[in-house]
């Protein structure tokens, strides 16, 4: 697997923000994509960032993926990263509070993408369901293709929901291999209009440094006052496993069982919890723990379906909620009974996080000792990704956390 362009990516990724956003019971109905892998049925739970409380800072990371034929070591990077590039993120704070993490994804360059749409698809909007960005991650293709940096930028800064607040982070990454000036669409002109609306924009050239140089990729993250990087695309992921996998594992599996799934998709959202869990297991064992010590974190939330999740959201839900909107097993409980049912749930599910976040740091100590000891020492784009996250939101006020 050419697992390499995305570690890179990855780490790119962590270094980009990502924020989260959220809207308890309403559901938007997403565009299906035409190129499905195994995936559970999809509920229609994306969320606008406009849903997001006023209140809330937000960390929005818009993804511009290259699914030209020429990318799957990307594609393959991205899920090999996705988690850990969340955990990542996760880090920072703001005031001393967690911001709202927010993620969109959108391919371009695919023979299979419409021609008078520039070949570019918006896969997911700025959502909150970290579920659904894997689940449709993994579901992209590889096909053709004509790729337009400058018309999904363009796309990118015009279509999704950013925020407003001055404390919000938002950034995009575009990741490729070609010409950075192809297409109808000036990249200078649409890097400019992020730069209006103070989106940083990023970008990620898959191949030699020169070559991502004199091919205007770094004049793109230059106007964009972004970071410009380059990815050996034949590097393989390194993944570390730990003495603290099997644990972390372990409560996983538990953790996913406090989830409640209420609403036509609760069933259907449940379903590709654990089906997101198996795609991020087939990379690789270490790359499905980074994806449980997510579900320790504050970010993972599922209001749209998880009634446990709901409930924190807004108490008073489960004496408005109907009956036929709850699963089967709970239908003919009383508004009692429901309500020790969901708060015992909720506290067995605080008890494991607690439980899977001092494994967590344990489990990233170790691994950072290993880093250190390796011969051929820690990454050095990924270091120096790493510090860059961390000087970007000390621009911004935001403050990393170990």
């Amino acid at each position: 697997m050419k697992a390499t362009f995305i570690a890179g990516l990855g780490l790119v990724l962590a270094s980009g923000f990502l924020a989260w956003n959220y809207a308890p019971v309403q559901k938007y109905r997403e565009k299906e994509s035409q190129q499905f892998t195994t995936s559970a049925p999809s509920a229609p739970s994306v969320r606008p960032a406009a849903a997001t409380a006023k209140d809330n800072t937000r960390i929005q990371v818009a993804l511009l993926l290259d699914t030209s034929n020429s990318m799957d070591g990307l594609i393959d990077q991205a899920k090999s990263r996705l988690w850990n590039i969340i955990n990542t993120l996760t880090t920072l704070k703001y005031q001393g509070k967690t911001p709202v993490i927010e993620i969109a994804l959108y391919e371009y360059g695919n023979d299979g993408l419409s021609p008078r749409e520039n070949f570019i698809r918006q896969v997911v909007p700025l959502t909150t369901d970290l579920d659904l960005i894997s689940e449709k991650l993994f579901a992209l293709r590889t096909n053709g293709g004509e790729e337009f940096c400058g018309a999904v930028i363009k796309s990118a800064v015009n279509a999704l929901e950013w925020g407003h607040n001055e404390a919000d982070m938002k950034l995009i990454y575009i990741a490729g291999n070609e010409p950075f000036n192809q297409g109808r669409v000036n990249y200078a002109t649409a890097v400019g209009e992020a730069v209006d609306k103070q989106i940083y924009v990023n970008t990620i050239f898959c191949g030699n440094k020169r070559e991502g140089i004199t091919t205007k990729w770094k004049e793109g993250a230059d106007r964009g006052r972004g970071k410009y990087f380059n990815i050996d695309s034949d590097r393989k992921v390194d993944f570390i496993e730990t003495p603290y996998d099997n644990q972390i594992e372990a409560y996983n599996t538990k953790v996913n069982d406090t989830y409640i799934g209420y609403g036509s998709y609760g069933l259907a959202k449940k379903q590709n919890q654990v089906l997101q869990d198996a795609n991020a297991k087939s990379v690789s064992k270490a790359n499905s723990v980074e994806r449980y010590v997510s579900k320790s974190k504050t970010v993972y939330k599922n209001e749209s379906w998880d009634l446990v999740d709901l409930s924190k959201q807004d108490p008073a839900v489960l004496k408005k909620i109907s009956k036929n909107q709850l699963p089967k097993e709970l239908q003919d409980k009383t508004d009692a009974e429901i309500r020790k049912i969901v708060e015992e749930k909720s506290k067995e599910r605080e008890t494991i996080q607690k439980e899977m976040a001092v494994l967590a740091r344990k489990r990233q100590q170790y691994i950072d000792e290993a880093i250190r000891k390796s011969p051929k020492g820690a990454d050095d784009l990924g270091t120096a990704i790493s510090k860059s996250i961390v000087e970007f939101a000390a621009t911004k006020g935001y403050t990393a956390e170990k």
